[in-house]
């Protein structure tokens, strides 16, 4: 079965890369900032009232719940009891719930855990550690995995690996999407000015209530827009490969909820997609999986990619 799979790659791969590709690896993209969060464009003020969420006894201040070595947990009586590592961090490792969340599900700047295998996400943690794959967006990721043992990544990786997955976000097609800022936590915020713009060839992609992303509520998530047409263009390239490339279901399974080590697809955030997608491509992100990405994503445009995305953003996961 891998050697048709591979003269398939084969059959499909052209001579010449081309969109994302042209980046050459430096997995930095200036011109698009609404995948790729770099600088904060707009902080928010600075708030010292205690906060509380519906159905949680805890009170935090924003302080404590943007402290990334001790994140908020809202309600510990709703998962199972994790590791310190998740919890609390130590020197350069941030807590692993900080970005993921203590339900695995992640915000948008980062994965959502839940439904991956834990051989996978600790192999994922190797690869940060080794440099073969890079987080050139703050770099967190390689850092965090210098800093942590093989135990903790044993622990962490089998915590997340068990945690249910659940829709934690939609895709919706609009030609003209809110004007967005980028804001705490590396997230795009509706602009406090309103208004609307063309959403060209992006994905963007906001909170579905934003106080409660701010506080990094695990059931309150986002809201992903697609330009009209992306559904069904990303829908035949993931199950037909357009006639370019590889289908993704040869190798991540008909629902795409993974086989195996192989990750799951369906319903992860679509922006995290676009990067890990054009990452591959531009030879930024390498590692075990790398050798089988690369070549199913070299003949995408960007066009493809956003496409891709967003369709596979829009399954259950």
């Amino acid at each position: 079965m891998r050697r048709v799979v591979w003269l398939l790659v084969a059959a499909v791969v052209p001579a010449v890369s081309v969109g994302l590709a042209s980046q050459e690896a430096t997995g930095l993209y200036p011109d698009k900032p609404w995948a790729f969060p770099s600088r904060i464009e707009k902080p928010f003020p600075e708030d010292e009232a205690p906060k509380t969420l519906p159905g949680s006894t805890r009170t935090y201040t924003m302080v404590q719940i943007d402290d990334l070595s001790n994140p908020p947990d809202w309600y510990p009586d709703q998962h199972p009891t994790p590791p310190q590592i998740v919890v609390k961090g130590h020197g350069g490792a941030m807590a692993c719930g900080a970005c993921h969340l203590m339900s695995g599900l992640g915000h948008p700047e980062s994965s959502d855990l839940t439904g991956l295998t834990a051989e996978y996400i600790a192999q994922q943690m190797a690869d940060f550690k080794s440099g073969a794959r890079k987080d050139p967006t703050g770099k967190r990721m390689n850092g965090i995995a210098a800093e942590t043992t093989d135990e903790e990544v044993r622990q962490a990786a089998e915590y997340f690996a068990a945690l249910p997955r659940r829709t934690f976000q939609k895709v919706t097609e609009a030609e003209m999407v809110p004007r967005t800022v980028l804001r705490n936590g590396r997230m795009r915020y509706v602009a406090d000015e309103g208004g609307t713009e063309p959403i060209g060839g992006r994905i963007i992609t906001v909170p579905e209530d934003p106080a409660r992303a701010r506080l990094r509520d695990p059931y309150s998530g986002f809201v992903s827009y697609a330009s009209r047409g992306s559904l069904a263009r990303g829908k035949e390239l993931v199950e037909t490969g357009g006639g370019r490339t590889l289908m993704c279901t040869v190798c991540h399974g008909a629902d795409l909820k993974g086989l195996g080590k192989v990750p799951r697809l369906a319903g992860m955030h679509p922006i995290y997609t676009v990067r890990q997608l054009s990452w591959f491509k531009d030879g930024t992100r390498n590692g075990v999986d790398a050798a089988q990405m690369k070549p199913v994503v070299e003949p995408l445009t960007d066009e493809d990619i956003v496409a891709i995305s967003a369709y596979l953003g829009s399954l259950a996961p």
